[in-house]
């Protein structure tokens, strides 16, 4: 199985909200491994969204082991249906996507959050993330309601940025 191809800002996917996977079939666990795959394929990519693939399904993948902004990882976290149901803290922060590939912006992000999701088996899970982690998070299910990183900045004029590396 090779890399999925990825959606680039203005498809039309990736304003729209997902729709909630009613169980995890093999139809499901297919999207999963391939978009585990797809995000492994593009190097320091730490998470991938559903409509990010072309699928309108409330799926991500994130993984931020071996990133420098993260302290301490889960490792690979397969969410489906996933939902953020507290936040504490705020922080802004450089962002990127794929699917927008030649801007970065600052954007304002909780430091902490809880995300309650099922696995790739449906069972339920929860998790409380912090730093980078809770970003990744928040930048995916973000993605899941139709929201871009650029939604969130606060100065079109100032907070968004020209992409300088692409590794």
């Amino acid at each position: 199985m090779s890399a999925l191809p990825i959606c680039h800002f203005p498809h039309s996917l990736l304003k729209q909200p997902t729709q909630f996977v009613a169980r995890v079939d093999e139809k499901v666990q297919k999207l999963i491994d391939a978009m585990v795959k797809t995000m492994r394929h593009h190097a320091r990519c730490v998470g991938l969204a559903a409509p990010q693939v072309g699928s309108p399904l409330r799926v991500a993948v994130m993984d931020g082991t071996g990133h420098p902004k993260v302290a301490a990882s889960h490792g690979l976290l397969i969410l489906v249906n996933p939902q953020i149901d507290h936040t504490e803290g705020i922080v802004v922060q450089r962002e990127g996507c794929l699917s927008i590939p030649d801007l970065t912006a600052n954007v304002r992000r909780a430091t902490r959050v809880r995300l309650k999701a099922f696995d790739q088996f449906g069972a339920a899970r929860e998790w409380w993330l912090e730093g980078f982690e809770a970003i990744i998070a928040q930048h995916e299910v973000d993605h899941l309601d139709g929201k871009l990183f650029l939604d969130r900045v606060a100065n079109v004029s100032t907070d968004i940025f020209h992409r300088k590396s692409y590794s």
